[in-house]
């Protein structure tokens, strides 16, 4: 797999965290020690052996798996901001061969969508809140809608994206923006990397989401054999935003058919929101420095955080 080289401490991404590199040393060092944890991450390499598909609609979707760390090695009474965006993988745009299961590439990229970082909700807060317990960006969305104005994570459909977490000191030094560069570190993991689609396209991914999510119950057998038809009635019964379009596998090229007992299942369960959304929390919020519930959203050029993915130097 191509991609860079993955450890677990502050040198993971950016040329100025990397181990032993110019400006390592020059890291704040309320960043230089942490240490960043991908939690479900056996789960999360599951889905990427199958080629991981993450939907998008015009309103929004969270992600399954929710994207969740650990942290440590921070300094327990500095303050961090937390945040996320997503960067392409390649220069290329892809399709999906059902006859051989795979992903084939179909051109060269469409122009790239707006660049935005995702704020966890809780940010700023002290180091020793952020370490006590696990960070999940549950409220998270991914949308396709080039037009969007509620601070969701847009992204091309049939792109591949790699999610990136970034630790950012809040340094109350007043010249703080001249060294910016100094007080964030970032982080990535090649096996949270992703396709962007309005509709699954591997049917084993869409099995893999039913038996993993806990809020898919509803739509689970005691046969893992009926999945691919429980799947498919999912399509044909979860639109994601009040529209017609589809959730799941385009499994009518796939020549199954979904059980009456999957069908009444399906029909019953009070899963079938749940598996086109996570369970709803309160709306997304993008926050710095203050916490009066107004949203504030930036560009990644923000935090001067390069926003393409680099294969230099790679060798994973």
């Amino acid at each position: 797999m191509n991609g860079l080289v993955l450890s677990q401490g502050c040198e993971l991404t950016l040329p100025g965290c990397t181990d032993g590199g110019p400006l390592f040393g020059n890291k704040a060092p309320q960043v230089c020690g942490v240490r960043v944890e991908l939690e479900m991450q056996a789960l999360w390499r599951q889905f990427d052996q199958l080629g991981t598909e993450m939907i998008v609609t015009k309103s929004g979707r969270r992600m399954f798996p929710t994207f969740q760390v650990r942290i440590s090695g921070m300094d327990p009474s500095a303050e961090y901001v937390l945040l996320m965006d997503f960067i392409p993988v390649d220069d290329k745009r892809y399709r999906y061969a059902f006859h051989s299961s795979s992903w084939l590439v179909a051109g060269r990229a469409d122009v790239a969508a707006p660049s935005r970082m995702h704020f966890h909700p809780d940010s700023p807060a002290p180091g020793a809140q952020w370490m006590k317990q696990t960070v999940s960006f549950d409220t998270l969305k991914l949308t396709n809608n080039l037009l969007d104005d509620n601070g969701h994570m847009i992204l091309n459909s049939m792109h591949r994206y790699q999610p990136r977490f970034h630790v950012v000191y809040v340094d109350p030094a007043p010249d703080s923006h001249l060294n910016a560069y100094k007080n964030f570190c970032s982080f990535s993991f090649p096996e949270t990397r992703f396709m962007a689609v309005t509709a699954y396209q591997n049917h084993r991914i869409t099995q893999l989401k039913i038996a993993s999510n806990p809020f898919a119950k509803g739509f689970r057998t005691s046969d893992p054999q009926a999945w691919e038809g429980t799947a498919r009635s999912l399509e044909a019964s979860c639109p994601p935003d009040g529209s017609t379009e589809p959730l799941s596998t385009k499994s009518r090229e796939q020549g199954t058919c979904p059980s009456k007992s999957s069908s009444r299942q399906i029909g019953s369960s009070s899963a079938l929101l749940q598996e086109c959304e996570l369970p709803r929390h309160k709306e997304d919020s993008v926050e710095l420095g203050k916490r009066d519930g107004t949203g504030l959203m930036t560009h990644a050029h923000f935090l001067h955080i390069p926003v393409y993915w680099d294969y230099a130097g790679s060798s994973h």
